[in-house]
This record gives structure tokens, C-alpha cells and sequence, in this order.
């Protein structure tokens, strides 16, 4: 079971409901006429008479099918319905699923056969550097590579469940970055899949402990129109602990393998893309040629991948850092000097997370390189700074968190436990270093 696991509350007391009974197609019906409505401005749901009008049917066949009825629809009623509600691709396609009862494929309850788990493993394997992994129909991991595992350990544990994990553990709450958001989109995936499976025993348990949870309950009893297939190609921003808290952007890849129906493999890659090498000019009205710099490898730190590193890139003053660093450029005089006097300066691009150095080389030319701020901190003297070298560094600590307040109050709480945990360690070993140093050293 993963942390923060909650246990299924159901409606009547006994049985789980179904995942058709959850929502079915009567709500979805009713809240896609609503949210109609709104587009259109009608200050009101579409009429069930002008949704009816529009299909080529009757207000009672309409309304029996909200009631739950389920009469046989051909393609032309069904594209009409989904027009008339003027539904996008996703809320389509479950339109169609809910109306015919779920999927029609047969979808194995088991991982496929030894030759199907060898050949997937082999292909999220060969997607190094780049994590990876596998889910079953309902989100249940069932494979992963080794930078999956070094970025998000928790799919290594028995039992582990991707929505699970992000909406009902405090670890997934404290590293996506706007969490609530993430949760909401959650939501929408368990819409789509009450409609493809609606008598998926597994899935209603996974919905019903969801809804168990006083947060996320409120995003499920919320925009009940809403539904989504994937989150395929969807950029989203994490503070993961084996980056050093700093920010990451990412996005997630979905990809469907047909020897494992029901299945999802989602590849993740680093969202950092090289943007066009326009002319621009630098502080001194010179042209160049310049195109931002991106990690060599997209996971900087882990044994299979090189460390991020930036060309230098000549100038003749280290005032084109500020250009480089955005609008909301931050220079670091006092950290400056601290690392290389009036040889060294410093800028902090807030937005990107990142630093820009400037370093004078002996013949007065000046080179740029980009560090994270997780790489500075680390690089500065361990001395405890003071003064106007104290709000530099509080300007870096606060850079390598969320942007959100609270989430960057669990961040620093989270380091905080870290370190004293770490200092009390040290404590012990060095207490233990004394006691066997007094036992070889002889009383004189």
C-alpha cells in the first residue's frame, strides 16, 4: 500500500459502488448540458428539448437517457449529441464509452506474458537517461527504468499506485508544485476510466478512496463535466529531493502499447528546449549570435547521467549576465566576491531557478557559464553569512523553492528535519570517533 492510502467509503454502507454508478452517463449528460449552457450564454443548462431537437429525437427519449436508459445509438445520433454539446475529443470519447457500457476489448487481468514484460521492460529501459515507466488500467505500476526509480523511489514500493501516490500522499503534495492542480487533472483521468471500465471492481475501490479523502473529495464533487484520457504532453514543474529541492519542468509523454491493452507507458523528459538563434545585441551594442544554453544530459546528478554544463561564451563585460537573466534579474555582488573577488559576479534568474556567472580570465575578457542555484549553495564557503551576504543567500535559498507559500513552508520543513537529522547523525559518529580514539591512545 502507498503512504497516505485511505480506506473506500462507499454511499450505501456495504458494496463499493461501480464506477458506472459513481457517475455513469446520466451526470455526465447533465453536467456537459450545463456547462452547454454556459458557453452559450443562456444563463442557464441547454434545454433537454434543444439538445433533443438537435439529435432528431424526442424530449422523452432525451430524457429517459439521462435518466439512465441506454437505448442503441448509431454513430450519426452520437456525433450529433457530442456536437450539439459541444464536447471536445476527450469528453467525446467518453460519450461513446458511457453509452455503450464501457470498452469492448477485453482487457487481461494479468501483466501479459513473459515475452510481453521482457520486450516492455526492454523498451523503457532504452529510454535512458530519460525516466520511465509502466501503469495498468488502473494506474498500478507494473514497470519502470532505473532513472524513474532514482527520481521517484516511491514506485519501487509493493503495491505502488501512480494516483494513489499523487493525490493521497503527503510526499506527491509536497512535490508538484501547485498540487492542487495536478489532483484536479487526477480527477478528470478517473472520470474517463469510470466511463471506459464501469464495472471494474479495482477501479471503483481506487475512486471510492479518493472521494474518502476531504480534499480531494471536494475536486471530485467539482467541474463533474470534465474528463481526460491522458495527461499526455502535459508540462508541469516537481521539487523532488534527489535534485536537491530545486524546481524541475517536465513533461509526460503517454503512449498506449498495443500488446498490453488497458496499459500506459509515459516517458518524461526535461522541458528545456533551445530556442531559436535570433541576432540580438549584447550590453555594449555588439551582435550575437546567441542560443540559451540546456543540460546535456536532462537529469543532472543521477550515476547514468553527466553533469548540467554551459559553454563559456566570451563578452566583453559581465553586464550582458543581468541581459541573460530575464526582467527579474538579481545580482549577487557580496556571494561574487565571496567565491572570486572583482573577478567573479554573480545573477540570479529567478524565473529559470538558474545563476549566471561572469568570470574575468587574465586578459581582461570576461566568460559566462550558468550553475543551478542547488549547485551554488553547495559551492559557497560553509561559514555562516551576516549582513547584506545573509540577504543574498536567503534570495538563493528561497529561488531552489516552490513559488507557492505554502508549499515552499513544507519545503523548508522538510530541509529543516533533514538537517537536524543529519546533525544529530554527525553528533553520533562523532562522539562514537571519540570514544575509540580514547580507547588507542594510551593514559600517560
Amino acid at each position: 500500500m502507498v503512504d497516505g492510502a485511505f480506506a473506500p467509503r462507499t454511499d450505501t454502507g456495504s458494496e463499493p459502488l461501480s464506477p458506472g454508478q459513481l457517475l455513469g452517463h446520466p451526470g455526465l449528460l447533465r453536467a456537459w448540458r450545463a456547462v452547454a449552457g454556459e458557453k452559450l450564454g443562456l444563463g442557464g443548462p441547454l434545454p433537454q428539448v434543444d439538445v433533443a431537437t438537435a439529435i432528431g429525437r424526442s424530449r422523452g427519449w432525451y430524457q429517459n437517457l439521462e435518466n439512465g436508459a441506454r437505448p442503441k445509438i448509431d454513430k450519426t445520433v452520437l456525433d450529433a449529441l457530442a456536437k450539439t454539446l459541444l464536447l471536445g475529443r476527450d469528453e467525446h470519447q467518453a460519450l461513446v464509452l458511457a453509452l455503450m457500457d464501457g470498452a469492448l476489448t477485453t482487457i487481461p487481468d494479468s501483466f501479459g506474458d513473459e515475452t510481453v514484460r521482457r520486450d516492455l521492460q526492454m523498451m523503457l529501459d532504452q529510454q535512458l537517461p530519460n525516466p520511465a515507466y509502466l501503469t495498468d488500467r488502473v494506474w498500478n505500476i507494473i514497470g519502470y527504468n532505473a532513472a524513474m526509480a532514482a527520481l521517484w523511489p516511491w514506485v519501487t514500493r509493493p503495491g505502488a499506485n501512480l494516483i494513489r501516490w499523487a493525490m493521497l500522499s503527503d510526499e506527491a503534495r509536497f512535490q508538484y508544485v501547485d498540487w492542487q492542480h495536478h489532483a484536479t487533472e487526477y480527477v478528470k483521468l478517473l472520470r474517463f476510466a469510470s466511463a471506459q471500465y464501469p464495472h471494474d471492481a479495482e477501479l471503483s475501490k481506487l475512486i471510492t478512496d479518493v472521494k474518502a479523502d476531504p480534499i480531494c473529495g471536494r475536486f471530485w464533487d467539482t467541474d463533474i463535466a470534465a474528463v481526460s484520457e491522458s495527461r499526455d504532453g502535459h508540462l508541469f514543474k516537481m521539487v523532488l529531493p534527489s535534485m536537491g529541492h530545486q524546481p524541475i519542468e517536465v513533461i509526460s509523454h503517454v503512449l498506449f502499447p498495443a500488446s498490453l491493452p488497458g496499459a500506459r507507458t509515459v516517458i518524461i523528459t526535461w522541458a528545456g528546449t533551445d530556442e531559436d538563434a535570433t541576432p540580438t545585441t549584447t550590453a555594449t551594442g555588439q551582435p550575437t549570435d546567441r542560443t540559451p544554453e540546456r543540460p546535456s544530459m536532462p537529469w543532472p546528478g543521477l550515476p547514468f547521467a553527466t553533469e548540467r554544463t554551459a559553454s563559456p561564451r566570451l563578452t566583453a563585460t559581465p553586464a550582458e549576465a543581468v541581459e541573460l537573466a530575464g526582467p527579474h534579474a538579481v545580482p549577487l555582488p557580496r556571494l561574487g566576491a565571496l567565491l572570486g573577488g572583482d573577478g567573479c559576479h554573480l545573477v540570479l534568474d529567478p524565473d529559470a531557478g538558474g545563476v549566471i556567472r561572469s568570470t574575468r580570465h587574465a586578459d581582461g575578457e570576461w566568460d559566462l557559464s550558468e550553475t543551478s542555484v542547488a549547485d551554488l549553495l553547495d559551492e559557497l564557503p560553509a561559514e555562516a553569512p551576516a549582513g547584506d551576504t545573509l540577504a543574498e543567500y536567503k534570495l538563493l535559498l528561497r529561488a531552489a523553492l516552490p513559488s507557492d507559500p505554502l508549499e515552499a513552508s513544507r519545503a523548508c520543513e522538510t530541509r529543516l528535519r533533514e538537517a537536524r537529522i543529519r546533525a544529530e547523525a554527525l553528533a553520533e559518529v562523532q562522539d562514537e570517533l571519540a570514544r575509540s580514539w580514547r580507547t588507542l591512545v594510551p593514559l600517560v
